[in-house]
């Protein structure tokens, strides 16, 4: 394709070569070849525009880069904003791309609702697929990207690759990070969702303000101008927030939960495999049994129900298909079974908030006691340690703190500012030791929860040059500790 016409169609003014036939994008320089749009940014740990040079001897026939930076040898397309003017300029290049997409923001349960999505999408015939921490997830397959939100490049080719496999609905994570780094610009987004917020990535965006307005670049920019954003309403003062910040768009507003006006949930009863939902939609109640346990379950449903409504689907059918929906990986995902008897539940929670609703979802399951098995990551938000100490000290019958991803860090030191607001807690560095100590102490009513790691498949190490990935999955380990166990009682 040629450079003018990606360039006119992006709406950028190009000052060079519109005959340049451009390959390809990429903004690591190892990966520039002949014809390739180069995006030269500033990062955290490297600078692009020090790379400049490498690509364009690499065959890069443009370069995407602030105006003050010096481009000699390609077409410099220079932009205060860099990164949005190579996403939008990419957008038209990775083409076609499935014809519904939705997007979700919010603290937690991102993973969760547009995986739900994807359920009830697929539940009625259509080709859809997931896309965030899970990685790329369709009816066929699940490809790991390791990231929430990939590079913009990935998450394009990525979509433009489903689309040519047929899959026409597309749900994705619209993590702070990607957002403030327009890492998924250009397309056009049915419908965004709000979930929730909380404390997270203050190491990052250094304020809950500049937090919330990241999640909001959502709304306010990427969204189309026709698009509906369903906002789960009980998220306290951030859901008005959020709808406000639609209302400005004169976008349509579609909220979900007990104060909802699109769904409003009546009622919820805890059941021994799931819980009951009593709903209203268009003015006909109804009830949903859902096969998942917790508050926050129900929230993302609803949430993804109402992503789907929003895009044309079935109000009726979807409502009815949330009674089918299957459990989404490390997310209250029941692990093992403890030889006394005892479920082991295991959580990716990894803040207070969502520790604390993990607590919360499993309470009304458990007659006696409730462990639980957690530690908190390194290089992150040092804020929320303690925090989340103290809401698993007082929302647990029994804690263990343990280690999480310590990168960096010092693991004592992290799990000390853990155990600061965990009163009564006990200590075990080792993680499998501790998700073994958990499962050898329950009981048969007891359930133990292991939270902070969910689906993740390592445990990080180390930073930098020494950063390493030690093969770990909490899945695996409890169940390997349930069975070591079994043996040891024999």
């Amino acid at each position: 394709m040629r450079l003018g016409k990606l360039a006119a169609a992006a709406g950028i003014l190009l000052d060079g070569d519109p005959d340049l036939q451009v390959t390809g994008f990429a903004i690591d320089h190892r990966k520039v070849a002949p014809g390739t749009v180069f995006g030269a940014f500033r990062g955290t740990a490297f600078n692009g525009e020090d790379f400049i040079a490498a690509a364009i001897a690499a065959g890069a026939v443009a370069v995407v880069a602030r105006p003050e930076i010096a481009v000699a040898g390609a077409v410099h397309i220079a932009d205060a904003e860099p990164r949005r003017a190579f996403a939008r300029l990419a957008a038209k290049f990775f083409t076609p791309v499935p014809s519904t997409i939705v997007a979700v923001t919010g603290t937690n349960g991102k993973t969760s609702t547009v995986e739900m999505a994807r359920q009830l999408w697929r539940m009625t015939g259509e080709r859809a697929a997931s896309i965030g921490t899970l990685g790329v997830t369709t009816s066929d397959e699940s490809i790991s990207t390791g990231l929430t939100t990939p590079d913009i490049v990935t998450f394009l080719s990525n979509m433009s690759g489903l689309a040519r496999e047929g899959v026409t609905h597309v749900a994705y994570e619209a993590s702070s990070h990607g957002l403030s780094q327009y890492r998924n610009e250009g397309l056009h987004v049915s419908a965004a969702a709000f979930t929730n917020f909380s404390r997270d990535h203050l190491d990052y965006h250094g304020s809950m303000e500049e937090y919330f307005a990241a999640k909001m670049r959502l709304i306010d920019e990427v969204v189309a101008d026709s698009a509906t954003v369903v906002v789960w309403a009980d998220a306290g003062e951030w859901a008005g927030l959020a709808a406000e910040h639609a209302q400005r768009r004169h976008l349509r507003v579609f909220t979900v939960g007990e104060q909802g006006d699109g769904i409003r949930l009546l009622a919820r009863t805890p059941t021994q495999l799931g819980q009951e939902l009593t709903v209203v939609h268009d003015g006909a109640q109804r009830t949903i049994r859902l096969p998942l346990i917790g508050a926050y379950q129900a929230a993302n449903a609803l949430v993804a129900a109402g992503l789907v409504i929003a895009t044309g689907g079935s109000a009726g059918a979807t409502l009815d298909n949330l009674s089918r929906l299957q459990p989404v990986r490390g997310r209250l995902e029941r692990a093992a079974i403890a030889p006394s008897g005892a479920p082991v539940y295991v959580d990716y929670a990894h803040t207070a908030d969502a520790l604390e609703a993990a607590i919360a979802a499993l309470r009304p399951h458990c007659t006696k006691r409730l462990i639980v098995v957690f530690g908190a990551g390194g290089d992150r938000d040092v804020g929320k340690r303690a925090a989340m100490g103290e809401v698993a000290s007082k929302g647990a019958d029994a804690v263990i703190v343990t280690d999480d991803n310590p990168r960096g860090e010092d693991p004592a030191a992290i799990r000390h500012a853990v155990l600061a607001g965990a009163e009564g807690a006990q200590e075990i560095g080792d993680r499998r030791a501790a998700i073994s100590a958990a499962i050898a102490m329950a009981g048969a009513d007891d359930i133990v929860l292991v939270a902070g790691k969910g689906h993740e498949q390592g445990q990080i190490v180390g930073s930098g040059e020494n950063m390493r990935v030690l093969p770990f999955d909490d899945v695996a380990v409890a169940r390997e500790c349930a069975a070591d166990s079994l043996g040891g009682a024999a």
